[in-house]
């Protein structure tokens, strides 16, 4: 199961940061059922297999960061017994578990207190929060259009437009990334997931950072949302994960290099604000 979860991270099969964690924490249950010799053989391989999985994508700041504290709590927790640490294993997994997924949904509810009946939005790629977001919104009266931007790499705009187009009182539209200047007069907000901040840099999806740049010389609000686990200071260093150059070119480059980046960096004075579960902050740099 880790192997399999670990090349799902790989290949982007999961796109939401937040779920990608608690698939991860998850997939470390699959030592529980396991026999092994003494307790340092169990913790080597809770590390490896750890090790594994944070491998897989090591720009998820939340699946890090997750990884690190299961990990990190049965080191503490010095078990006497084989038993013990597979306990404990098993306590630090449902912990980290419920505190993403009610991050994540508490998120999800401040952000719908900011979206009101008529607006018009912009979103970017695919995001478990912006979704939920929304959805909250609409399910409270509020009719909503929503603009899709595309996004590389898997074109992830489709997974967002279509989970969208399911839902009462929501009119979404997919465009390119490209095409984000043509609308964005017409939009009342930007509103995006995230990757991680980190200090005044905020991490999301390759096509972001002009998306909020042409969204500030419009005038229009950028809104970030996502749960507090993914303002991130010390310990955590973000790697940009480049992808495949068949998924921007399926033919051999003949005299040109191609790059496939999975995300940029966007300056945070460029957003209008930040929630999380802990509220709306509206000042930068972020602390986590």
């Amino acid at each position: 199961m880790i192997d399999e979860t670990a090349e799902e991270i790989r290949e982007m099969r999961t796109h939401s940061s937040s779920v990608v964690a608690v698939k991860a924490a998850r997939a470390l249950e699959a030592l529980l059922d396991s026999d092994y010799p003494t307790v340092a053989a169990y913790v080597r391989a809770l590390e490896r297999n750890s090790t594994a999985l944070r491998r897989a994508n090591p720009s998820h700041a939340s699946l890090v960061t997750t990884q690190r504290e299961v990990v990190s709590r049965v080191r503490d927790a010095d078990p006497a017994s084989i038993p013990e640490a597979q306990e404990v294993t098993a306590a630090a997994i449902d912990d980290v578990v419920a505190r993403v997924n009610m991050g994540k949904h508490d998120a999800a509810a401040a952000t719908a207190e900011h979206i009101t009946d008529g607006q018009t939005l912009l979103t970017h790629d695919y995001s478990s929060t912006v979704l939920e977001a929304i959805e909250l919104a609409a399910q409270d009266g509020a009719h909503l259009d929503v603009f899709v931007t595309e996004a590389r790499p898997r074109h992830l705009g489709r997974k967002t437009v279509r989970a969208l187009a399911q839902l009462d009182r929501v009119a979404p539209t997919l465009i390119v990334d490209g095409a984000a200047g043509h609308v964005l007069d017409d939009c009342d907000r930007v509103l995006l997931g995230m990757d991680c901040i980190m200090a005044d840099t905020y991490y999301n999806r390759v096509g972001t950072y002009p998306i909020v740049a042409a969204a500030a010389d419009a005038g229009t609000p950028v809104t970030v949302a996502g749960s507090a686990a993914k303002l991130v200071a010390d310990g955590f260093q973000f790697t940009n994960d480049f992808r495949d150059t068949s998924e921007v070119i399926r033919e051999p480059p003949a005299g040109f290099t191609v790059e496939n980046p999975a995300y940029d960096a966007t300056p945070t004075r460029l957003l209008d604000a930040v929630v999380t579960e802990d509220g709306r902050r509206t000042e930068f740099p972020l602390e986590s």
